[in-house]
């Protein structure tokens, strides 16, 4: 039987940490309230998070994925981007009420022997799988690890050099398992707000910042997975050494799920997640890794 008590608490204590890192996130909620989109910020669909992670031994998805495994999460469909160098995985949850989850890991492998020798100097004590230290029916323990140091700080010298090859590789350096995104579902928004285009028309009437690469609105070959997303906030980074920067943190994301046509015919108060358009889209989900990317970060 999967631990809901122990994903419960493991999910509050995701959102709680990222709602206090991310300004974007308590803005658009709040937004959405003094609109009459929802009543409590309690009301939204939370559609999927998302990790990132170093695809090395003892790290990466081989070892994250135990922690939701465990709380009943089932592995679904691959994913692999040869630009960015990253793999991927989705899990789907064990109850409707909970979110996907989105696992990524940096193929290191693929990196420059430069940038693979900064990341074994932060990682190379690692010699097992942390994971496997831990009580996975524990909720408070695994909340613990998910926003635990489990390397030092880099160097901003370091930090710099990673980011020049892979900006992906730099926020995992610094962040480490920090949660990357949580996702509004807007297809179940009241009219006027249901879909990614009106929703992205609400977000920038009320001044935030969306990711344009590839396109404001990234759109599955199929047309029935549409998302967007902000543009990362800044968080002030304190390095090894005590150097201070302006880095990029997190962003929200949000996702509109078309009903599959098999199910059109239903009306939408029978509609539930089996009835709409499952996964992810690589194509999608390769420009919305860009929301941390400096040439949307420090776009005018």
């Amino acid at each position: 039987m999967p631990n809901h008590h122990a994903l419960d608490v493991v999910l509050d204590g995701l959102m709680r940490r990222y709602t206090e890192r991310v300004p974007d996130v308590q803005r658009v909620l709040d937004v959405m309230v003094s609109e009459g989109i929802i009543r409590s910020h309690g009301e939204v669909e939370n559609d999927h998070i998302a990790f990132r992670s170093l695809g090395i031994p003892h790290l990466g998805i081989a070892s994250l994925e135990k922690v939701f495994l465990a709380l009943g999460y089932i592995k679904r469909d691959y994913y692999y981007f040869s630009e960015k160098k990253l793999d991927a995985y989705w899990y789907s949850p064990p109850a409707e009420r909970y979110p996907r989850i989105f696992l990524s890991q940096l193929r290191v492998q693929d990196l420059s022997a430069g940038a693979q020798a900064i990341i074994g100097k932060y990682t190379g004590e690692i010699h097992s799988d942390p994971v496997d230290a831990l009580d996975l029916s524990d909720g408070a323990a695994l909340d613990a690890f998910l926003h635990s140091s489990l390397w030092p700080l880099p160097t901003l010298a370091d930090y710099e050099v990673l980011a020049a090859e892979s900006e992906y590789a730099a926020w995992v350096i610094y962040n480490r398992y920090y949660l990357n995104h949580f996702t509004i579902s807007v297809h179940n928004l009241p009219a006027g707000y249901d879909t990614i285009a009106t929703f992205n028309d609400f977000l920038e009437r009320h001044g935030f910042t969306l990711n344009s690469a590839g396109g404001k609105i990234k759109q599955s070959p199929d047309g029935l997975l549409l998302q967007s997303a902000t543009v990362a906030g800044k968080i002030e980074a304190a390095f090894a050494g005590g150097e201070k920067r302006p880095i990029a943190g997190s962003y929200v994301e949000f996702a509109e799920r078309k009903v599959l046509p098999e199910f059109a015919s239903l009306p939408a108060a029978a509609l539930g997640r089996q009835h709409r358009r499952e996964g992810f889209e690589a194509k999608n989900a390769d420009k919305i890794f860009e929301s941390t990317y400096r040439s949307q970060t420090e776009k005018g």
